[in-house]
């Protein structure tokens, strides 16, 4: 997290290239090109080819390259997994948005989705928040309960799968501190007159106007803050509210990096009862400085 803010001033990305690609065969897919270059002389291209289909095939929906060059001369230094990059990047800002806006003695996790990002999400939020319940909720049951079970393999001994359809999510999120949600959803899936006073809600799965998580609801009389500018132009989650009438563009609280600078506070104080909502589209800043951090790592070892 201090590199990614360390990294901020020095970093400079374009928007990213979206692409929708729609076979003969009726598979429908995105295709994500997100470049960023620094002055510690680094450029990174990461493409994203997402297939929310894949799940009925028992494949991952998101696929990912990551390429990484000299900046100064073009060079070609890795080719990465930009699967596990992005991955352990999103994971992480999921977890420093939570250490500015979650109540201090959060410890009630909840999340929604069993893919890659969702397996890391209680780790990271355990780096920042005394968290002790651990729930996921999917839409397919027999996800939740294998990722329920993976999860107490590796220590987390009260891990559950919530009860499964609209009414076990609904009572999950209910009793949740945070709620974290890391899915390819396109119509939302938790309601803000679920949400608890003090809850954090963590909105890092949908990326596109075609894509959304919570309804309106959940922004209304929540402090909203976003990864980046970008999410207004790119979030169905906050567009659907802006158009509800829920939330003003202009009374979104801050960004990530705001937030790490101290150039805006967070949660007001660590016991309100205030909601908070943070919603994140992806960076490129954070794709590259994780990229930057792996070669280091791996040229220091060498």
């Amino acid at each position: 997290t201090q590199g990614v803010s360390s990294a901020a001033s020095d970093v400079y990305k374009r928007q990213r290239h979206v692409h929708a690609i729609d076979n003969a065969s009726g598979d429908k897919g995105t295709v994500l090109i997100m470049p960023a270059w620094s002055e510690a002389g680094f450029l990174g291209i990461k493409t994203i080819n997402i297939f929310p289909g894949n799940g009925a095939r028992g494949l991952p929906g998101l696929h990912a390259t990551y390429v990484l060059y000299d900046a100064h001369t073009g060079v070609p230094l890795a080719l990465m997994d930009g699967d596990e990059l992005t991955a352990h990047r999103t994971a992480a800002a999921s977890a420093l948005g939570a250490s500015f806006l979650a109540r201090g003695d959060a410890r009630r996790l909840l999340v929604l989705g069993t893919g890659r990002i969702a397996r890391m999400l209680p780790a990271a939020h355990a780096s920042v928040r005394p968290i002790e319940e651990l729930t996921v909720w999917n839409h397919r049951p027999e996800g939740a309960e294998a990722l329920a079970a993976q999860w107490r393999a590796q220590g987390w001994s009260g891990a559950r799968a919530a009860a499964p359809g609209p009414a076990g999510l609904e009572a999950a999120v209910r009793q949740a501190d945070i709620v974290s949600c890391a899915t390819l959803a396109t119509a939302p899936l938790v309601r803000g007159e679920w949400l608890a006073p003090g809850s954090h809600l963590d909105l890092i799965g949908s990326f596109t106007p075609a894509m959304r998580e919570a309804d309106a609801q959940c922004f209304e009389g929540a402090r909203t803050f976003i990864d980046t500018p970008e999410a207004l132009m790119k979030a169905g989650d906050l567009l659907d509210a802006i158009l509800a009438g829920t939330l003003r563009a202009e009374a979104v609280q801050g960004t990530l990096a705001a937030l790490c600078r101290g150039e805006c506070g967070g949660r007001t104080s660590p016991d309100s009862d205030e909601r908070t909502v943070f919603k994140a589209v992806g960076s490129a800043l954070e794709d590259l400085t994780a990229a930057t951090l792996v070669w280091q790592s791996a040229a220091a070892s060498l």
